[in-house]
């Protein structure tokens, strides 16, 4: 984790002065720096890693979003207001209501302007719902991953001539006596410090999740759990807003994933559950209602029999679940087992036969309600086919407390006139527990956040001249 040091005074002479610099060149930084170029401003995005590629990378790559151009074409009707009642009915209403609004309305237009603007090619989602969500409003680029938004994204930063430094590892925030932002001083491979004068700066950095102590003492329900997230998450954002005296917000809340495969270490698509399958345990028994999200089921696969489960589906939904980059990844992998029949399967799990059969002839009964609440299509078909998986933490929604416009905000909620932040650094729309996380918030906090950031950039550089 990277404290950093603040450093007070009434000008910073470096040799650099740039409008916008950027803390992070994931989906959220290059999102800014993006929208700040088609504004015509100039700013430069500051990058730890060699390569670019953070939480963005690892995800799945997908992103909520109403009103698009795309979700137009599929004749979808949907609208902010609708998606933001989405984000709060899975948040149980505890989501920051400012940011709930903000990113529902921002959302559509930061995607329209990176296809329209920047060549980004979005496709729909729309043949399946993921939890939460009452319209099918998932885009992805056609690799429908998360390191191919990555690479699209940074084709784009390189075609609009986006100044990207990696390898830059910020160590110093330099601030005058009214908290407004100087500039900073990064630390480069030979340990030399560079100075950066700016007028405004984005930190869309990281959050906390590959920060053990942090986890074990924010996340205590997590701290023995696998982390399946990028290990730049070490919490620094949190530390820098400490230093700041900035406020900090929902630090409860989290995305887990009651799907990682074991010992694979591979993220299997909950559009499988989605769609019918099922998860059971070493007692051949299911123990939650796997539709109302995957965050939550991290917690619910790992109060199970040795921190795992299988989900068990059928060749029906083997085909569905093909295709998905993931688990394909994940069967390549040798996560995936076919089981002939019930035997067979119980065989795999190690439970007993008798319990699983009531399992699959009861509970997974077409059109009857599960003692849960779910309600199933169809009964799944022998051969049948499992994957052992675990819960696993990905990525942190608490962070820097920000304003609609991504202000940061002091301790006595009056924002710090140019520092902004989104992504990863600063509070997302999931509240503070793993159960508010509703599908995509991840992505959808970086990208709009990056879109209103930059605005927000542009309109404090409109005021300065």
């Amino acid at each position: 984790m990277t404290v950093p040091v603040i450093r007070r005074g009434e000008r910073m002479d470096a040799p650099i002065h740039v409008p916008v610099a950027i803390v992070g060149a994931g989906a959220c930084g290059l999102t800014a720096a993006l929208m700040l170029r088609d504004a015509g401003i100039d700013c430069v995005v500051l990058e730890r890693d060699a390569v670019p590629s953070g939480s963005t990378a690892l995800s799945s790559g997908f992103v909520p979003a109403p009103n698009t151009r795309v979700q137009k074409s599929k004749n979808i009707e949907d609208s902010p207001r609708r998606f933001a009642a989405d984000i709060q009915a899975k948040a149980h209403g505890t989501a920051a209501p400012q940011l709930a609004t903000a990113y529902a309305e921002a959302i559509g237009p930061a995607i329209d302007a990176l296809q329209a603007s920047h060549g980004l090619e979005f496709v729909l989602l729309d043949d399946f719902l993921y939890p939460g969500h009452s319209r099918h409003r998932m885009h992805a680029v056609p690799e429908k991953t998360g390191a191919g938004l990555m690479a699209r994204l940074q084709q784009a930063a390189e075609a609009a001539d986006v100044p990207v430094v990696t390898r830059a590892l910020v160590r110093e925030l330099w601030l005058n006596a009214r908290d407004e932002i100087l500039g900073i001083a990064y630390e480069r491979p030979d340990g030399t410090l560079e100075q950066l004068a700016c007028d405004a700066l984005i930190l869309a950095c990281n959050g906390f999740g590959g920060n053990a102590a942090m986890v074990q003492q924010l996340l205590p329900e997590m701290k023995d759990a696998t982390f399946a997230g990028h290990t730049g998450n070490d919490g620094s954002a949190i530390a820098w807003g400490r230093a700041l005296g900035a406020r900090l917000a929902d630090l409860g809340g989290y995305q887990g994933h009651g799907s990682w495969a074991v010992p694979q270490g591979a993220l299997v698509s909950w559009a499988l559950m989605m769609e019918g399958a099922v998860q059971i345990n070493a007692l051949g028994q299911r123990f939650h209602n796997e539709t109302l999200g995957y965050s939550e089921a991290a917690v619910q696969v790992l109060a199970q029999p040795g921190s795992v489960a299988w989900n068990v589906f059928d060749e029906a939904l083997l085909t569905f679940a093909r295709g998905f980059p993931d688990f394909c990844e994940a069967e390549a992998a040798g996560a995936l087992k076919r089981c002939d029949n019930e035997a067979a399967l119980a065989a795999q799990i190690g439970c007993d036969v008798g319990a699983l059969h009531a399992t699959l002839a009861a509970a997974v009964a077409p059109g009857a309600a599960a003692p849960d609440g779910r309600v199933f299509k169809r009964a799944l078909q022998a051969p049948f086919y499992a994957v052992k998986v675990t819960g696993a933490l990905f990525h942190t929604q608490g962070g820097l407390d920000i304003d609609a416009h991504c202000h940061v905000l002091h301790e006595d909620a009056s924002p710090f006139k140019n520092l902004l932040a989104a992504g990863g650094a600063a509070r997302g729309v999931s509240g503070n527990a793993v159960w508010g996380y509703l599908s995509g918030n991840g992505l959808l906090s970086a990208i709009a956040g990056g879109y209103i950031a930059a605005r927000s950039a542009a309109k404090l550089l409109e005021t300065k001249t």
